[in-house]
Formats: C-alpha cells, sequence, structure tokens
C-alpha cells in the first residue's frame, strides 16, 4: 500500500511537472489567465460547465471568482452550470442530458463572455454542444481537458491539454489551472500587477 501511495504522488508531480516544463502549455496558460482578465474588466463574466469530478471542479472555481481567492475585493460574475438542480433536470427532461450546457449558453451567455469547458477526455457530448453554442454567441471558449484534447480541441478558442491520459492527474490539474486563471485575474484587476 505504501508503495501505491507513493506512486500517486509521484505521478501526480509528474504530470505538473511536465506541464511546467513545457513552454508552449505555459504560454497558453498565460494567454488564457489574461484573456479571461481582459473580459471581466469589461464586466463580462465566465461560465463554467463539466461532468461528475469536472462539475465539482466547475462549482470550485467559480466559487473562487465570486467570493475571493488570494485577498478580499469586490466578487466576479461567475455561474457554474452545474448546479441548479430544477434547471438541470428540467432540460435533461425535455430537451436530453446533451443540452444541458448549450440551453443554459443560449439563456445566460452574452457576446464577449468566457466559458470554460472541463472534460478530461474531451468528448462530453453536453460540452461540445455547450461549445457549439458558445461559436454562435460570439462567447470565448477555454477548454480544460487531456492529452489529446478529444473533439474539443478543433471546438475551443484556447484549449489546455494536459499532458496524461489518467483521469486523476488531469482533474489534479485542472484545479491547478483553475486557481492559476483565478490568481492571475485576481491581480490584475484588484492588485498590484506582475510589474
Amino acid at each position: 500500500m505504501q508503495n501505491f501511495i507513493a506512486n500517486q504522488v509521484k505521478k501526480s508531480y509528474e504530470t505538473k511537472q511536465a506541464i511546467y516544463e513545457n513552454s508552449e502549455l505555459m504560454k497558453l496558460i498565460q494567454e488564457v489567465s489574461k484573456v479571461t482578465a481582459e473580459a471581466y474588466k469589461k464586466g463580462q463574466k465566465t461560465l463554467i460547465a463539466g461532468n461528475g469530478g469536472s462539475a465539482a471542479d466547475a462549482q470550485h472555481i467559480a466559487g473562487e471568482f465570486v467570493s475571493r481567492f488570494y485577498f478580499d475585493r469586490p466578487g466576479l460574475a461567475s455561474i457554474a452550470l452545474t448546479t441548479d438542480t430544477s434547471i438541470l433536470t428540467a432540460i435533461g427532461n425535455d430537451y436530453g442530458y446533451e443540452k444541458l450546457f448549450s440551453r443554459q449558453v443560449q439563456a445566460n451567455g452574452v457576446k464577449g463572455d468566457i466559458f470554460i469547458g472541463i472534460s478530461t477526455s474531451g468528448k462530453s457530448k453536453n460540452i461540445l454542444k455547450a461549445l457549439k453554442e458558445c461559436k454562435e454567441k460570439g462567447i470565448v471558449t477555454i477548454g480544460f481537458t487531456g492529452q489529446n484534447g478529444g473533439d474539443m480541441k478543433e471546438l475551443c478558442d484556447y484549449c489546455i491539454c494536459v499532458p496524461s491520459s489518467e483521469t486523476p492527474r488531469i482533474q489534479e490539474s485542472h484545479i491547478l489551472l483553475g486557481h492559476i486563471i483565478c490568481a492571475v485575474v485576481e491581480e490584475e484587476i484588484f492588485g498590484k500587477g506582475f510589474n
């Protein structure tokens, strides 16, 4: 058991090390963070969605924006599209699970908003439909996914592919990405900046 636990920690570390050593991926994370900060400066919001553990990540990231991250400051508009059971069950019942997020994007998203779609496989049908809806509405799309990006890669304006094929390692890195974006946005808008 001790070896198993040590191996899990090692794999998590190695995935993050691979992100750290990939200069193109690091530049992409920086660009996504700045794009999100610029959207907030213009009064836009973020819409965030995922399934299962990725739904929890969507809620976690939205919570950081709305409440606070490193320091006290005004709240930033962010909606996790995974939380309202009446909306989720109505859409699921009336239109099917595949439209769970696209219908909410249609109702709540406006041009210039940011949509963050989270899917470890990059193949979640309800995320793919939401990305297509975003294109029609002029919403900037950011994907958090795994090693090959799946079908999401072609549909996102920015797609951050975590260099792993293991769901736990991908999810651990997704929350790291969310934290980085929150920190940059908070600092860019309310802090002293990075210069």
